[in-house]
């Protein structure tokens, strides 16, 4: 397959590019970035060293490639597709959030919801970080009509790299080391999505009540989720729906024990742990928000649309420390 990805410079971009290089059905046609135009790849993302000698394009021929990976910013997407037409073969995987309300004929990309509608696809609006922790938090209890008339609180607590790659008063490193932050208090963009796939998953038309506090955390990379909600299940149906639920997900993961969030960084693993104390269940979910959270994922569903297994170039390692 011939890949194109355009905004080729920021952290989802290098991880695409890097899983993409180690994929055996894939081949990177051109990276562009307006920016970079004439810089080798390796000049920006430089974990590339050694890896590819490619230079990023200025162009794009989008009708010669197979798979169309966006990756600029918010609100970008739209304007690109305002100035251009959609190719006519391509398949087009969107990693911002202008076509997560799945307009214009976008699939929301949630795999693990959406399997069927993904298979054959051409235009998958894949979904936010902290959107595909929260979702696979709660769609086993969403499916199970478990949500209805609760209050859901969580808390979710994010990597750097989840802010992008351009510097900011609370991404630079003297800043966020040894220091933890709250922003965007139950307002966070992700929720609208998460409104909408739960919705979906429980059929009900009226939004979740959720309560969602987001917190800046002082490490690079991944999600961890804390979400709980009162519940008349006991101990054994709580962890029996979340394991039939995910039974036949390829990435997605019950643990028995506790999770920590090194179980999941550097993979395309979303890691649940499910626990009941009294009548409140306790949901923790640990994401890596650059690979699960976004580059993998897309990968996951350009192997879905095209029909390969879902693992194909994934099958990659946490680390042992």
């Amino acid at each position: 397959m011939k890949i194109g990805i355009i905004g080729g410079a920021g952290y989802t971009a290098g991880e695409l590019i890097r899983i993409l290089l180690n994929h055996p059905e894939a081949k990177i046609s051109w990276v562009q970035s307006s920016s970079n135009a004439g810089n080798r790849l390796d000049s920006v993302h430089e974990g590339l060293i050694g890896e590819t000698d490619m230079v990023f394009s200025e162009d794009c021929d989008l009708e010669g490639v197979d798979v169309v990976f966006m990756c600029s910013g918010h609100g970008q997407s739209r304007q690109f597709w305002q100035e251009h037409l959609y190719p006519t073969r391509a398949i087009v995987i969107d990693l911002a959030q202008d076509f997560r309300d799945q307009s214009d004929g976008y699939i929301y990309g949630l795999p693990e919801l959406k399997l069927q509608q993904i298979v054959g696809a051409k235009l998958i609006a894949n979904p936010g970080c902290f959107a595909t922790a929260i979702e696979l938090s709660l769609l086993p209890l969403a499916a199970a009509g478990q949500l209805k008339g609760k209050e859901v609180h969580i808390t979710g607590i994010t990597g750097s790299t989840g802010a992008g790659v351009k510097p900011s008063a609370t991404t630079h490193f003297s800043w966020r080391t040894d220091n933890l932050s709250v922003y965007k208090p139950f307002t966070h963009q992700h929720l609208k999505e998460i409104q909408q796939t739960l919705k979906e998953a429980s059929g009900e038309s009226e939004d979740i009540d959720i309560a969602f506090v987001p917190v800046r955390g002082d490490f690079a990379r991944g999600i961890y989720a804390m979400t709980y909600v009162n519940t008349d299940l006991t101990q054994e149906e709580l962890e029996q729906l979340y394991k039939d639920f995910y039974k036949e997900a390829a990435f997605t993961h019950i643990s028995d024990k506790i999770v920590d969030l090194k179980q999941a960084v550097n993979t395309n693993k979303a890691i649940i742990n499910v626990s009941l104390q009294g009548k409140r269940a306790l949901i923790t979910t640990a994401i890596d928000n650059l690979i699960k959270g976004a580059s993998g994922q897309a990968v996951q569903n350009m192997n879905i649309a095209l029909g390969l297994p879902q693992n194909m170039g994934l099958k990659l390692k946490p680390s042992a420390f």
